[in-house]
């Protein structure tokens, strides 16, 4: 029987990459050897409304807003460019450099849209066709996860 060793603190390192990164999951693999970090999503707490107080005179209810609607899942859209990987979105090469695109901006096939940084690896996300930058969906130092769209080119 094989014994399965595990490497404490690689998990551990993996968890406070989580933490500092608000990710849900990350894993790593080298050659047979893989370690995958899963963290639930926090309980979402829900505030009960006190007992209105009684009145003497009626009181005219206040109307409740409408929930707010889910967006679209953006990374179905045709133009969506989305993150080959988990890691941290940047849209300019130094935070004294412009950024790479704009939204309005023609981008060539090719065109280095933004950088994902992943285990201090900085990868190069590059327009997938020409076109028009609609929208930027991240801001940099965002953390992004595997197939969230990035950049809409229309």
């Amino acid at each position: 029987m094989s014994r399965l060793l595990v490497d404490a603190d690689a998990i551990r390192a993996l968890a406070e990459i989580l933490t500092d990164t608000g990710l849900t999951e990350i894993e790593i693999a080298e050659k047979d050897n893989r370690i995958r970090v899963v963290r639930a999503a926090a309980p979402v707490a829900h505030a009960v409304p006190a007992p209105a107080p009684v009145a003497a005179a009626p009181v005219a209810p206040t109307p409740v807003a409408p929930p707010a609607a889910h967006p679209a899942d953006l990374s179905k859209h045709p133009g969506a460019v989305t993150s080959p990987m988990v890691g941290v979105a940047y849209l300019a090469p130094d935070p004294s450099s412009p950024a790479f695109v704009s939204e309005g901006q023609q981008v060539v096939a090719g065109q280095t849209l933004l950088l994902i940084e992943a285990m201090k690896t900085f990868n190069q996300i590059k327009a997938p066709r020409a076109g028009t930058v609609s929208r930027i969906l991240v801001q940099s130092g965002d953390p992004v996860e595997f197939g969230e769209a990035l950049v809409i080119i229309e």
